[in-house]
């Protein structure tokens, strides 16, 4: 049940502007490590000052983020970085909870498999917006600008504070978190709007990027008996990464049990050779692993090693020339809300009392990397619950409803007043 303020607020939730904030967010063609994303958290700074809230935009260092025995890892190249965090007035002595989302989008691919052409003019359809970003994550922080405008309408005073933290580089390791992070911010708990498909994200599987190198010998493609291919030696590697992932999925936590692979070890990119009348004498993979609820990155790492060592010492040629294995990219923990901690409770029932019994989320986890780990793991409570479905993240059909960023929106409302208190 709802509180007359709570009420009110949720009923200051302008489906309207949600509808504009979305289609002007997908506009600026935020990509991860381009310019557009830099001007897209300065174009989120004055919406949050227009709010009234306490703006803190800044340059990041990013020598010395890079430099940080804890850093994330990326896999862009940038130049600048910039953070955003912006909070509600006051020195109440109420909690604070962190309202999360990032700005960046990953590239649109081939532009040919877009029906509207332009990814980054949205498309509507009835109630559906399409186009990049649309749901990962420009309608999470559509849903963060209209849950903080409603409260302000509602002229709701609370006892404790809100933060929104607006992160870049979130598709590509997690920079912008980790700064965010490290220039001193943090709360009680958070809330990141991630595409959570009506559900309540609890636990992150972690994904560590990796590249194997396999060494083979150069020779003229027409005494190919004279070289070997670093072709042929990768083969047998490829079939253990298939024995090691069915190995890692073996009893999975009842919070994947729901995914045919909670844990995926993917290889993404392979290349070989520089001469089609040539044997290759490099060939290199590179790929993403999947760390498992719990797991230390660092165990993850060594058993692909060890599985990838143990495969060249059964080969005569890898056995005298062995492959290596590096670590470079995104490098995701996995990270998880503790046991009982009430922000799920807390989430749960403002999506029920704002939006009806029937939309009560169930709780699972997600076997993707995200900036959750991130916060988890700087000990703030941590969850994700945001409109869309990461199903159609990433594709040429990443799409999301309108209706589903104002359940999202009123629900936050709740959530926030719940969290926070109210005077």
């Amino acid at each position: 049940m709802l509180t007359d303020q709570e009420a009110a607020a949720v009923g200051r939730v302008d489906e309207a502007a949600v509808g504009r904030t979305l289609l002007e967010l997908m506009a600026v063609p935020s990509v991860t490590g381009s310019p557009a994303e830099s001007e897209l958290q300065h174009l989120l700074a004055g919406r949050l000052e227009r709010f009234g809230l306490d703006v803190d935009l800044w340059s990041m260092d990013l020598p010395a983020l890079l430099a940080d025995p804890g850093f994330p890892g990326l896999e862009v190249a940038r130049d600048e970085a910039w953070g955003l965090v912006g909070r509600t007035p006051g020195e109440g002595d109420g909690p604070t909870l962190i309202l999360q989302g990032h700005v960046d989008v990953v590239p649109p691919g081939d532009l040919a498999a877009w029906q509207g052409g332009d990814p980054f003019v949205p498309r509507v359809t009835g109630d559906v917006v399409h186009g990049r970003g649309a749901c990962d994550m420009k309608a999470g922080l559509a849903a963060h600008l209209a849950a903080l405008a409603a409260i302000r309408a509602a002229g709701v005073r609370l006892r404790g504070r809100v933060a929104v933290h607006f992160v870049v580089g979130e598709e590509d390791g997690g920079l912008g978190a980790f700064g965010t992070l490290r220039r001193g911010y943090g709360g009680d708990a958070c809330v990141i709007t991630e595409p959570t498909a009506g559900t309540l994200i609890t636990a992150n599987a972690g994904a560590l990027t990796f590249r194997i190198s396999v060494p083979g010998k150069a020779a003229h493609a027409s005494s190919r008996d004279a070289g070997v291919s670093a072709i042929d030696g990768y083969l047998a590697i490829h079939r253990a990464l298939a024995g090691l992932e069915r190995a890692r999925n073996h009893a999975p936590s009842p919070l994947m049990a729901e995914y045919p692979i909670p844990y995926a070890l993917s290889v993404g990119t392979l290349r070989a050779g520089d001469w089609a009348s040539s044997v290759p004498d490099l060939l290199t993979a590179e790929g993403r692993l999947g760390v498992r609820l719990g797991e230390d990155p660092a165990d993850a790492r060594a058993e692909l090693e060890r599985c990838v060592a143990d495969t060249c010492a059964a080969d005569p040629w890898l056995r005298a020339h062995p492959a290596s294995v590096t670590w470079p990219g995104g490098q995701f923990a996995s990270g998880r809300l503790a046991e009982g901690h009430p922000l799920r409770t807390v989430v749960r029932d403002a999506c029920a009392d704002a939006n009806g019994w029937a939309s009560r989320p169930r709780e699972r986890g997600a076997p993707y990397g995200s900036d959750l780990r991130l916060y988890a793991g700087a000990g703030i409570p941590t969850l994700q619950y945001g409109p869309g479905d990461v199903r159609v993240a990433h594709s040429a059909e990443e799409r999301v409803s309108v209706a589903e960023v104002v359940a999202v929106a009123r629900t936050l409302v709740v959530a926030v007043l719940r969290t926070v208190g109210v005077e």
